[in-house]
């Protein structure tokens, strides 16, 4: 066991720009953006993307800006070029039942056509129709008709006149009635008060006489309704004779003109022969009235509306199947919705009203969401999970439900949707939707997942040198120089703290392009370099460090005590990280323990006083074991001891302290003093191993900030896991430190080798019966453990 003092070239992975194959990223424009470091995702993406069946929507996880959503757009457009463009939809006028619009899929481009087609036929009707029924040929046909009704009509009257006259009457029409009058000798009518005055039996005679002839007029109404209905009747089949073949032709016109085939063909003809009973029903409407003419074209109006066609989905021009990214997935957005009017205070609705959302629109196609955006809306989540369960689509308003006024509620036919959904999210999602929701779930079978980083190798370095190039011209920024990518390519590798690893999220790398560019142009550069980037780099940390400012400041000026020189007995300089959204850094905590005799054992105080989370109560808990286990032969160990962060006020979590605490303990047990100059990180288990931890730059630099501050003498420096090695990517300051012998940077993988390194003393090796030598520090520990133990036994047996 041998403590590492590292050297610069263990501190940081340098890229050498020579090995990335060229001068400048303008050379890499020729290149395809691939997927960097996802081979996993895109295997799976073309996977979902790829599968006809049900069920097989694409649930894409991972975190912001690895490059999930710009990815899966350029994969959704790819697959849908090799796709046949999808059918238009359009609503059409239900004549049995108005409030239920049909709904009619034609093919791609069809829609327009149709509607092309019936707004010709419409126009054409309004202009042909008159001019059939003013003809001649109709004109004289129904003089014919009507002269036959008047005749037999005259036949009927004149014999009423007849029976009338022989009973001293007289007979008129008036306003489509019979009315009669009691003549005198003279041929006089007479007058109610001449009536009057006449014999009482005359007067009988009259009123039955009156009454013989009202049975006539019925008679006669009774004989030339069916006269006048047979008229009107004939007349109406002459309209309608006149008037079909013109309708017959253009809708004739109309089927010639869809040449496609038509998967709702028989719906089509249905509606089109709908079309024409309803003109020939209404054929009135089209003569020019001298009474009412405005009512009449307000009437008609309202009839020819009945023949446009709604297309809610226009697939004309379509190259490939529908690719749909819905940003805003509110209910009518993503669902449709039906527009209403108020009128005389009631909302009112047709089918030409109805409006077509991003389902209907991505039908044969791709639609995007972001499962975030649907969870924020309980009735689009609900109806999104109707939808896939059922696969169809109905419709609707829900608002009018509550609408503070009546509405005329409408309820279009339901529709199939066939359309691959893309859903965004988190890990954590995806696992709390697989646990809460299992049917949802199951509705998607294909799991994307991106990659936070992923193995460096010379492909994955030039291909984020392409994506550098794609940036750039997209954006219209300076190229980079190959010095500059590989500066990019080593922050890369610093964001995930990984020689051999690099970050997958772009947009970080992206907005670091766009920084540094920016820098460039502001002394005219041709090509952004490495100090453009560097630049950049550390005026994003200026816009972002006052945090860590402020704590360096108060380390300095004495108000957070932090001793870097000297040795001193249980005590110790312990690394830790604050993270802060999008900003992390290190810096040191003092870290103490006592010890004493007694029964009571390890007391964390972070725990007695619950500022500690579950994961540093597990440290020290696995601290306490281990301390059990090196003393085992000497159970049960009569000690007090108790651990605490000093100044620490927002809680403690985390087991990166355990070696730190673990040589407090063992300083203060065996009196022997810690180099103050040397901070420790690392997390330790019940063997004594030491484990890699997490921030390890974070921290170091953090350290090495304040130890700056207040002077580097060649003692100072940080003891971390030998495991932690492959994960540093320093900043240059701490690597010249390192170089000059300032500062040091020292690696161990077990406990013991780094209290050797604190106390100057060895740590101690047991021999057969357990015992430590005198001269180590677990020799010490043990002394001063049997002293403990002795002192008790003397508390609780004093002598007599």
């Amino acid at each position: 066991m041998t403590i590492s003092n590292l050297i610069p070239a263990d501190l940081r992975l340098t890229i050498d720009p020579i090995s990335l194959g060229f001068s400048d990223t303008s050379e890499l424009l020729q290149y395809p953006l691939p997927w960097i470091g996802q081979e996993r995702a895109e295997i799976a993406a073309r996977f979902g993307l790829g599968m006809d069946q049900p069920d097989y929507n694409l649930f894409v996880l991972g975190e912001v800006g690895s490059g999930r959503s710009s990815l899966l757009r350029q994969a959704m457009v790819a697959a849908a070029a090799n796709r046949a463009p999808p059918p238009d939809l359009c609503y059409l006028h239900n004549f049995d039942a108005p409030e239920r619009p049909l709904a009619l899929r034609l093919p791609a481009g069809q829609g327009r056509l149709l509607r092309q087609l019936l707004a010709r036929m419409t126009k054409s009707l309004l202009m042909e129709i008159p001019q059939c029924l003013g003809g001649q040929d109709f004109k004289a046909e129904s003089e014919r008709i009507k002269k036959i009704y008047k005749a037999e009509e005259a036949k009927a009257y004149a014999e009423l006149d007849a029976s009338a006259e022989s009973r001293n009457f007289t007979i008129h029409r008036e306003a489509g009635h019979i009315a009669f009058a009691l003549l005198d000798e003279k041929g006089h009518i007479f007058t109610e008060d001449e009536a009057l005055t006449l014999p009482k039996e005359r007067r009988a005679e009259i009123e039955r006489t009156e009454q013989e002839l009202r049975v006539g007029i019925t008679s006669y109404f009774e004989k030339i309704r069916p006269m006048e209905r047979v008229m009107n009747e004939a007349l109406a089949a002459l309209q309608r004779q006149v008037v079909k073949p013109l309708l017959e032709h253009e809708l004739q016109e109309i089927r010639i003109g869809l040449k496609k085939q038509i998967k709702d063909s028989v719906k089509l003809g249905a509606y089109l022969e709908r079309v024409m009973q309803d003109v020939l029903d209404n054929l009135e409407l089209f003569k020019v009235s001298d009474t009412d003419e405005e009512n009449r074209q307000e009437e008609l109006d309202r009839i020819m509306s009945r023949y446009r066609i709604n297309l809610v989905v226009d697939n004309d021009g379509l190259n490939g199947a529908p690719v749909i990214i819905e940003d805003n997935p509110l209910f009518r957005s993503l669902f449709g919705s039906i527009e209403y009017q108020s009128e005389n205070d009631v909302l009112v609705t047709n089918f030409t009203r109805i409006r077509a959302g991003s389902l209907l629109r991505a039908h044969g196609g791709f639609l995007m969401l972001h499962l975030r955006d649907l969870l924020a809306d309980g009735l689009v989540w609900e109806k999104l999970r109707r939808l896939l369960r059922s696969g169809k689509l109905q419709i609707e308003e829900p608002g009018t439900a509550f609408a503070s006024i009546m509405a005329v509620s409408l309820v279009p036919e339901a529709v199939d949707v066939e359309v691959k959904i893309i859903l965004i999210g988190s890990r954590q999602q995806y696992y709390d939707l697989q646990e809460e929701d299992p049917e949802f779930a199951r509705r998607f079978r294909a799991k994307v997942d991106f990659a936070e980083s992923f193995s460096s190798s010379t492909e994955t370095r030039r291909a984020s040198a392409i994506f550098v190039s794609h940036t750039c011209k997209e954006l219209g920024l300076p190229h980079f120089s190959a010095v500059a990518v590989a500066c990019l390519l080593e922050n890369s590798h610093r964001q995930v703290d990984d020689q051999s690893r690099q970050s997958a999220i772009f947009a970080g790398a992206e907005a670091v392009v766009m920084e540094s560019a920016a820098l460039c142009r502001t002394h005219a550069g041709r090509l952004v370099e490495a100090a453009d980037v560097e630049a950049a780099l550390r005026a994003r940390i200026l816009r972002h460090d006052y945090p860590e400012q402020r704590l360096q400041e108060s380390i300095a000026e004495g108000e957070v005590l932090i001793t870097m020189h000297g040795e001193k007995v249980g005590q110790l300089n312990s690394l830790t990280q604050v993270e802060l959204g999008d900003y992390h850094f290190g810096f040191p905590v003092r870290v103490t323990a006592c010890t004493f005799a007694g029964d009571d054992g390890l007391l964390n105080i972070e725990r007695e006083v619950e500022m500690s989370g579950p994961i540093h109560d597990k440290g020290v808990l696995i601290l306490q074991n281990y301390l059990a286990i090196l003393f085992a032969h000497i159970a049960p160990l009569a000690f007090n001891a108790s651990i605490v962060f000093e100044q620490e006020y927002h809680g403690v979590e985390g087991d990166s302290a355990s070696c730190a605490e673990l040589y407090v303990l063992l300083s203060s047990l065996s009196n022997l003093p810690l180099k103050q100059g040397i901070a420790v990180t690392g997390a330790v288990n019940q063997h004594g191993e030491v484990l890699p931890v997490g921030g390890i730059n974070e921290k170091i630099e953090g350290y090495f900030r304040i130890c700056e501050t207040a002077g580097l003498d060649g003692n100072q420096g940080v003891l971390i896991p030998n495991r932690n090695r492959r994960h540093l990517m320093l900043e240059p300051k701490v690597i010249e430190a390192v170089a000059k012998g300032l500062f040091h940077i020292y690696t161990v993988e077990h406990a013991s080798e780094g209290i050797q390194l604190l106390t100057g003393f060895p740590a101690g090796i047991a021999d057969e019966a357990g015992n430590y030598p005198h001269d180590s520090v677990l020799g010490h520990a043990q002394q001063t453990l049997l002293g403990y133990r002795h002192a008790c036994q003397e508390s609780q047996h004093p002598k007599a």
